[in-house]
């Protein structure tokens, strides 16, 4: 099968491998669609940080090259033994973070601080490669609910956003803002929409913006660079917010984050920069800012209503992930310009099947070279 395979900064090769096999509690997937973000940029750019090149990881045993891709969905090929709930066929979405489901962290609800926690696609094979094997404890059956195979990839960052956004206890009529309206942001912003919240977004690309207002901001804001966002979004607020929902992961938009929230407001910091960020303790303190962090998603509590937001849009994604790349664009046409700061659309989608780029949404069959699955095929290859 064809993948992409990690070795080290600057260095994906695409590469054919063998199909893998599905061992206890796991399912073989053909991928149909994969997201990658800054994370994947990131590793790509300035790694290996997290990937297991040199070392065994403690959780997933996995060391050397390794498949990217831990945002993903795909039909079900083969089922390993063990494994109840599905059937061939299934179009599942993967949370790609697994846990153990016995320790103190899984059994008190927060799977996301397991033990054993390790993330496909970071920690070990992932999902841009033409199959992948995932556990079938992290995976949920989305064609149920008429998602199709890209939006099947959408779920996971959206997941992530759902998280956050109940990190930062957003009620109803709440006024939240987002800094920030890339891949999280946005499926945040249309999220905290959903909840009823009324949503301000902030960001320095009107294309973004623009987005932001089709997802449910009901008023955006175009931040200066250099410049601090503050005045405007008090303007344009009336006055300090509930939540503030920081995206960028800048020193300077945690800054602005503390200032534009009301006392006893929460500030939730989503994002993660390449360095510590100093943080305003005096304002903190004086203000009783309720400032909290976010980190992945808790598959039992928020994969599901993520994948029921996914779906829950009638007008599809198509403004947020407008294209997906054949494999052998993912670096020229995702990772360079996410590593560069200047990335060509808000989330990137990789067809690990197709041979040209095709419009997402399953569109884009004329270029597309691919079968209908069966296990036969699987065993061929």
């Amino acid at each position: 099968m064809r993948a992409a395979v990690y070795h080290g900064a600057r260095d994906i090769r695409i590469e054919n491998l063998p199909v893998p096999v599905p061992g206890p509690g796991e399912l073989l997937l053909e991928v149909r669609s994969a997201g990658i973000c800054g994370t994947d940029a990131l590793e790509w750019d300035r790694g290996p940080i997290l990937t297991p090149l040199d070392r065994a990881h403690p959780a997933s045993g996995h060391r050397g090259p390794i498949i990217l891709g831990h945002e993903f969905g795909g039909r079900v090929v083969d089922l390993g033994p063990e494994v109840d709930g599905f059937g061939a066929g299934d179009l599942v979405a993967c949370v790609a973070g697994i846990s153990c489901g016995a320790c103190a962290a899984c059994l008190a609800g927060t799977s996301n601080f397991c033990d054993r926690y390790f993330t496909l696609g970071i920690d070990c094979h992932g999902g841009l490669a033409r199959y992948a094997v995932a556990d079938s404890g992290a995976c949920l059956e989305v064609g149920r609910i008429g998602l199709d195979d890209d939006r099947a990839a959408l779920v996971q960052p959206m997941s992530v956003a759902l998280h956050a956004l109940r990190q930062g206890k957003l009620r109803p009529g709440d006024t939240a803002v987002v800094l920030g309206v890339g891949g999280v942001g946005a499926f945040l912003v249309y999220a905290a929409a959903q909840q009823g919240a009324d949503v301000l977004a902030a960001d320095l690309e009107p294309s973004r913006l623009a987005v932001a207002k089709a997802l449910g901001a009901s008023a955006v804001l175009r931040a200066d660079p250099g410049a601090s966002p503050v005045a405007g979004v008090l303007r344009q607020a009336g006055g300090p917010v509930a939540v503030v929902y920081e995206v960028t992961g800048t020193p300077a938009a945690l800054a602005a984050a503390l200032e534009m929230v009301r006392p006893r407001g929460r500030v939730v910091g989503v994002g993660l920069g390449a360095h510590s960020v100093p943080i305003d303790m005096r304002r903190v303190t004086l203000r009783e800012i309720r400032l909290v962090g976010t980190r992945a998603q808790v598959f039992e509590a928020d994969f599901a209503d993520a994948a029921s937001l996914i779906a829950s849009r009638s007008r599809g994604w198509s403004d947020v992930a407008p294209i997906s790349l054949p494999l052998d664009r993912l670096v020229s046409g995702g990772l360079l310009p996410m590593a560069k700061g200047r990335p060509e659309r808000i989330k990137t989608l990789i067809d690990p099947w197709a041979t040209a780029v095709r419009p997402a949404s399953g569109t884009g069959a004329g270029s597309i070279d691919r079968v209908s699955p069966s296990l036969e095929r699987v065993i061929a290859e």
